[in-house]
């Protein structure tokens, strides 16, 4: 059910929804469950601890970076530096270390690294917001040009190499378990419920939904369109921030680069999700559940000796697959087809 909060001016939305049919989750769910039974099937090792626990490591760096891909394409635009955000986040967190000794740095001068990374990725995303609000310019040029920057920038400041040597208690973080949960998916629930709980259950939340359903009927509304464009790319680029501390954490040291392949993986979870392309409309569960589905996906291909690369070209047909399912056309099809039945 569509939800306008009965505010004035809001004449001329679009269709305004911040919630989805129950029957979005369930499709998902059954997708999920018919691939873990054929990849049960096809590999006895696929539901063993080791494999589970595997994805439960992988998983919550490439939900992250979706994460942080959510919001900016729920108000109609979209965030291309997502990962060189969280790179040069994670190279401050790595000079920080090493100007307080590397492998030596204490537990304080980790907190600090974390924070100044936070106000590095913030203060990309709030650039971009504010260019994108102020001056008008296509968040997808804007974010495209701020990637190339943080791109050059990082490789300026590494010579094109790396970064390693970090304290041992940096391990736990992107190694570490809770009584056999994965603290890096302890730490991607935690974000992932409160970026539900922002985008749901706040005014800000609302204003984004109201962004990307119709920004003049917004600005018609009294609401202030332009805050909360910045407020979105600022929130994305800390999850950037945090995706970017997690990643040095796991691979153990800090490179340009770093993940460029999930760019376009973050899309495909959000448009796999059910997020509108054109902003307005989406949840954060069923992107949860599409980085899921992916997830098993990828460990079960590779565990049935499919190429890596065999992976990416099924998750591209999956994106195909549900653009075309969830066409307004074929639905007028399955309409039609239902009534001559009856």
């Amino acid at each position: 059910m569509s939800d306008t909060r009965r505010l004035p001016g809001l004449k001329g939305f679009k269709h305004l929804k911040t919630g989805g049919p129950a029957g979005e989750n369930l499709s998902l769910l059954v997708m999920l469950v018919l691939l873990v039974v054929v990849f049960a099937i096809a590999s006895p090792r696929f539901l063993t601890g080791a494999n589970l626990g595997s994805m439960g490591f992988q998983m919550p760096l490439l939900g992250l970076l979706t994460l942080a891909m959510l919001a900016p394409i729920l108000s109609g635009g979209l965030n291309l530096a997502i990962v060189y955000t969280a790179n040069i986040s994670g190279l401050t967190l790595a000079w920080t270390l090493m100007q307080f000794g590397g492998p030596e740095a204490g537990i304080p001068a980790f907190i600090l690294g974390c924070a100044l990374a936070v106000i590095v990725g913030a203060l990309a995303g709030a650039v971009m917001g504010g260019v994108v609000a102020y001056v008008g310019a296509h968040p997808i040029l804007v974010s495209l040009a701020m990637m190339i920057f943080l791109r050059g920038l990082g490789e300026f400041l590494t010579r094109g190499g790396d970064i390693s040597g970090f304290p041992d208690h940096m391990h736990t973080l992107g190694h570490g378990s809770v009584m056999g949960i994965p603290v890096p998916l302890i730490l991607f629930a935690v974000i992932a419920l409160g970026w539900h709980v922002l985008l749901r259950r706040t005014p800000h939340g609302f204003s984004v939904y109201m962004t990307g359903s119709n920004l003049k009927a917004v600005e018609y509304a009294g609401l202030n369109a332009k805050r909360t464009l910045v407020l979105i790319y600022t929130l994305s680029g800390v999850l950037c921030a945090i995706a970017g501390i997690l990643m040095a954490a796991r691979f153990s040291s800090v490179r340009v680069g770093h993940g460029e392949a999930m760019l376009l993986i973050t899309v495909l979870a959000c448009f796999l999700g059910g997020i509108d392309p054109f902003g307005g409309h989406g949840r954060v569960a069923p992107v949860i559940l599409a980085l899921v589905i992916l997830q098993v996906l990828s460990s079960g291909l590779n565990l049935v000796g499919a190429n890596q690369h065999l992976s990416t070209a099924v998750w591209g047909l999956f994106l195909i697959a549900v653009m075309v399912l969830r066409s307004g056309q074929i639905q007028r099809y399955i309409g039609l087809l239902s009534r001559k039945d009856t």
